[in-house]
């Protein structure tokens, strides 16, 4: 059932982006599904949405250089909103979580919840994917190889996202469960039972543990593919909005602008807060934190 319901999940997620993007190609303009090279470094391609993803990353660190660049008992400024904004993630995952769990893998999933937003919400910045190399047509000029374009648009930095993730979830729940524990986790019997029922259920669970784990392969798809259609879809659609009608094609798109705002938002939330919700379905011994803390 778990399977059934990752591939309809991955499936409905990304066909915004599928039918955005045959779209596009049909009316002859909407963002390609690859992002362009722009150039080598060692023989390494450069994309236009690498170049995105170094911007952001590097305004985020001169950011929070900034803001505690001075730290005071009192903050203010910079540091009040950071202090602020960073307590507010906290305890969004410590809900979920527990304590205990959070204080492991914060550092991690606020990173990445930070990350998203501000890749997100960069993306929206006019001059980003309409400005580069292109075309004249009968409707203007088109581009066809913009500088940049937004980094959650490109499936590469969404599932590199989603495996590194991947990879601190299994090394989380290693060193919440011990090896021993983590393959009982998953393929164990669950409950007291004896005698002939007992052995049964244990075939019954091994059974179920396989399917578990074709379950935890798809969470990266499905993670990266979320992210990925959704963000793709948007961008699109402010594309199309702008080129309907060529005269206003300044006003129509600005009311899905701010739709796309809050949407960036939720879809960092979305992401951040379903791998916090993978990491606690695994790391079992930290559930029973989460029971006493509310008993």
């Amino acid at each position: 059932m778990r399977v059934i319901l990752w591939i309809t999940i991955l499936t409905g997620m990304s066909m915004n982006a599928l039918c955005a993007a045959e779209a596009g190609a049909a009316e002859g303009h909407g963002m390609p599904v690859s992002p362009e090279d722009l150039f080598t470094v060692f023989g390494l391609p450069v994309t236009n949405s690498m170049v995105i993803t170094w911007i952001v990353a590097l305004l985020l660190i001169v950011f929070a250089r900034l803001a505690t660049r001075r730290m005071e008992l009192v903050p203010s400024g910079l540091q009040n909103f950071w202090e602020w904004f960073v307590e507010g993630l906290f305890n969004l995952f410590e809900g979920i979580m527990g304590r205990k769990l959070t204080l492991r893998t914060f550092w991690f999933l606020a990173t990445l919840f930070i990350f998203i937003l501000a890749v997100n919400w960069f993306g929206l910045i006019p001059g980003v994917a309409t400005i580069g190399w292109g075309v004249e047509t009968e409707h203007g000029f088109m581009v066809t190889k913009p500088l940049l374009r937004g980094g959650n648009t490109d499936l590469n930095l969404t599932f590199g996202m989603a495996i590194l993730f991947f990879f601190w979830w299994f090394v989380w729940a290693i060193q919440t469960n011990g090896v021993k524990g983590f393959f009982l986790h998953i393929f164990g019997p669950k409950g007291e039972m004896k005698g002939f029922l007992r052995y049964l259920m244990i075939v019954v669970f091994a059974a179920m543990g396989f399917i578990e784990v074709i379950s935890i392969c798809f969470r990266p798809i499905a993670l990266s593919f979320r992210l990925f259609g959704n963000i793709f879809a948007g961008e699109n659609m402010l594309e199309a909005m702008a080129t309907m009608v060529p005269a206003l094609g300044w006003l129509i798109p600005i009311p899905f602008y701010f739709l796309e705002i809050l949407f960036g938002l939720v879809q960092a939330f979305v992401f951040a807060v379903l791998a916090a919700v993978f990491t606690l379905l695994d790391c079992g011994a930290e559930e029973e934190e989460i029971v006493e803390g509310h008993s």
